[in-house]
Parts: C-alpha cells; sequence; structure tokens
C-alpha cells in the first residue's frame, strides 16, 4: 500500500474583509438575525474541522513538541461504554477513532502525525505499528515529559464490537514522542530511549477463505 501524503491544510482568514464590511455598514443597525447570530469558531476548533469533521475536537493545543511551533492535537471520539466496555480508571485515556497532530508553519497547518486505521507521519508508516488495520484507539497523553509530548496509543475495538483487525494487532502499546533530530514524530523503541523509522508501504498477511 502506498503512503499517501499528508494534507496541507490551509486557513484562510477573512479579516480585512470583515472589517471593511464593518465599516461600510457602521451606521445601519444590526438585524435581528445578525444580533443573534453565534460568534465565529476560534481558530483552532476552525482547523480540527477542517482535518476531521464536525465531530473534532481538540484535547492538547501549544508548543507540545518543544520545538517553538504552535501545535494542535485534534481527536475523533468515540464512548466504548455503548457496547458495555468500561472507561479506563486514568482520565488521561480516552477511545478515539482517529487523531490528527497539525503544526502551524508560516500561517499555515500542516498535517505531521496521522492516526486513522494506521499510524503515520509525513514519511510513511510508524515503525512497530500493527499493519492490520485498526477500527479504533485506545489514546494515552501525556504532556508532562522532559521531551514533550508523549502519545501511547494500543488498539481497541470501536463501540465496544469484537473487531478481527483489532485482535491481529496484538494489543501492543506504541509510544510516540517527537524526534528532536529527525524533526518529526517516531515511535519509540522498546527500551523508550531510540526512534524506530518509518516504512514507506505495510505489507499484510493475505485473508485465507474458508
Amino acid at each position: 500500500m502506498a503512503t499517501r501524503k499528508l494534507r496541507v491544510i490551509t486557513l484562510l482568514f477573512a479579516g480585512a474583509t470583515a472589517l471593511l464590511s464593518a465599516g461600510c455598514n457602521a451606521s445601519r443597525p444590526a438585524t435581528p438575525a445578525e444580533a443573534a447570530a453565534p460568534p465565529s469558531a476560534p481558530e483552532s476548533q476552525q482547523i480540527a474541522e477542517a482535518v476531521l469533521g464536525r465531530q473534532a475536537e481538540v484535547i492538547a493545543n501549544g508548543d507540545l513538541a518543544r520545538n517553538g511551533a504552535e501545535q494542535l492535537l485534534v481527536v475523533n471520539r468515540y464512548d466504548p461504554a455503548r457496547g458495555g466496555k468500561a472507561q479506563p480508571a486514568d482520565a488521561s485515556v480516552i477511545f478515539v477513532t482517529r487523531a490528527v497532530i497539525v503544526e502551524k508553519d508560516a500561517g499555515k497547518w500542516t498535517e505531521v502525525l496521522r492516526c486513522d486505521e494506521h499510524l503515520k507521519n509525513t514519511r510513511g508508516y510508524l515503525g512497530g505499528a500493527p499493519a492490520a488495520p485498526v477500527t479504533g484507539w485506545q489514546l494515552g497523553v501525556d504532556r508532562d515529559t522532559p521531551q514533550g509530548l508523549e502519545l501511547r496509543f494500543s488498539p481497541a475495538v470501536a463501540g465496544g464490537e469484537s473487531s478481527a483487525s483489532n485482535k491481529d494487532a496484538g494489543g501492543r502499546t506504541i509510544s510516540i514522542r517527537w524526534n528532536t533530530k529527525a524533526k518529526r514524530y517516531q515511535s519509540l523503541d522498546q527500551s523508550h530511549k531510540g526512534f524506530l523509522g518509518e516504512v514507506p508501504t505495510l505489507e499484510t498477511p493475505q485473508s485465507i477463505l474458508k
């Protein structure tokens, strides 16, 4: 499977247009509909929805990688309790179907990490991650490590239903941090001190029909 390039999300501001319009209409009183209109969503939420849709949620923002750049951690969360599965005791752990980290550079927001059925960065699929597609993830978030944000992804079951692909993933936990030398998010090795490289493609066992 060829790795597709991660999208570059550009937020186009209409501030200048809004100011000009406000100046032209300063003498005109606001209509009831205009007065009742909700305020515009903040930039972070606009970016989140551009990346993961209207159900997107920003759960961390700021200099997450401690590289001097503003980043957002955006997720699509789901509730496993609907399938009879209890929530984890650790409040920092959530269940997600998708997660993305975007970084602001020269006014543009760019994806630097994506979790959907697979874990990948701008170079490819993360080393040590499951080759089989995963339909849901248990995500642990730690912002207080000396190296900055650390993410822990474990294959879970979306909606509490059994999933062969998630079972094939082996239930392993993949820890991810920003690699200051490589200047990108990568998965950590078993020692939790070194980083694993990316692979351009994933090879999955062919299904055997019975």
